[in-house]
């Protein structure tokens, strides 16, 4: 089916635009809400699932057990659950952790998007896919037709993570260090949504974008 990728930095507000999109009732996947999901406490009986993103299901905790083994109990709350600060710490500060970290959970995310994307083919115009890292990793490449970039500026991107999740200035400058910069972001993108604007302004540009995706994604005649 016809995917559009949607990227950006964090705090750069892909969930605001991903909203958007929603409400013109396009199917979106969230990889970090798969990823959130595969990391989460399992609730029950197997196999047990959540929505991944709005469509399908994603088992719960199914990376905790490797994640436990690779990083050991410095990770782990005495519960069993996972200290998703403690794991965050330790891969924005060592990029081999990180790499290790991504090595458990893509090829599950992936199987994941794989199995939205079949079935949304034969329900929906058009996908869009939430990919954090699409720039950094090249993810997803060879299923996507556009790559839009959700983009502001770094002092922005700063003030909102700062006040969203109580992290300091230098945490999140160690997660910016990690990701790619603005200018590769945009160098890679086929559409750009400027997300320092008024709300009015976003809804407009993605409905102009959404008639576009609309047309693109249209069989030949």
């Amino acid at each position: 089916m016809w995917v559009v990728g949607l990227t950006g930095g964090i705090g750069s507000g892909k969930s605001t635009v991903a909203e958007r999109f929603t409400a013109h009732g396009v199917p979106v996947i969230d990889t970090d809400v798969i990823a959130h999901d595969l990391t989460a406490p399992a609730r029950g009986t197997p196999p047990d699932t959540r929505p991944v993103g709005g469509l399908g299901a994603v088992p719960d905790g199914a990376a905790l057990a490797a994640i436990r083994a690779a990083f050991g109990e410095a990770v782990m709350q005495a519960d069993g659950t996972l200290d998703r600060a403690a794991l965050r710490r330790r891969v924005f500060s060592d990029s081999v952790a990180r790499h290790k970290l991504e090595a458990i959970l893509h090829p599950l995310i992936r199987q994941q998007v794989e199995q939205a994307l079949a079935t949304l083919a034969v329900t929906a115009p058009y996908a869009l896919i939430v990919i954090p890292l699409l720039v950094e990793t090249g993810a997803y490449r060879d299923v996507l037709n556009r790559v839009l970039v959700v983009d502001c500026p770094e002092d922005m991107q700063i003030a909102r993570v700062m006040a969203r999740s109580g992290l300091t200035r230098d945490e999140v400058a160690a997660i910016l260090a990690a990701q790619a910069s603005r200018s590769e972001r945009l160098a890679a993108a086929d559409d750009v949504i400027r997300n320092a604007a008024l709300p009015a302004a976003i809804d407009a540009e993605v409905a102009s974008l959404h008639r576009r995706y609309l047309a693109l994604a249209a069989p030949a005649p």
